[in-house]
């Protein structure tokens, strides 16, 4: 049979712990408040900046339609024969 006040310390030195957790925690949600407005207006930026980049130029996309025309089979899957299966 356990010992009920090794227990209870055990017990007492967990609810502890999990206090402090909770108070970090609630401070790390404090700081990402007030950070979180300076994040959304730098994704805004970025989100601009990265529509800008990612627009295929009419070279590139002539150069991947000549490349697929080139090697038909290149955008297509292979496809492998299924061996029947016997009850």
């Amino acid at each position: 049979m356990k010992d009920i006040h090794e227990v209870l310390r055990r017990k007492q030195a967990k609810y502890a712990q999990l206090g402090r957790q909770i108070e970090l925690l609630q401070q790390a949600v404090e700081k990402l408040r007030e950070v979180a407005p300076l994040l959304a207006e730098n994704d805004e930026e970025d989100s601009a900046i990265l529509t800008d980049v990612e627009e295929p130029s009419a070279a590139a996309a002539a150069a991947a339609a000549s490349a697929s025309a080139a090697h038909p089979s290149a955008g297509k899957p292979t496809v492998r024969p299924v061996a029947q299966r016997w009850p």
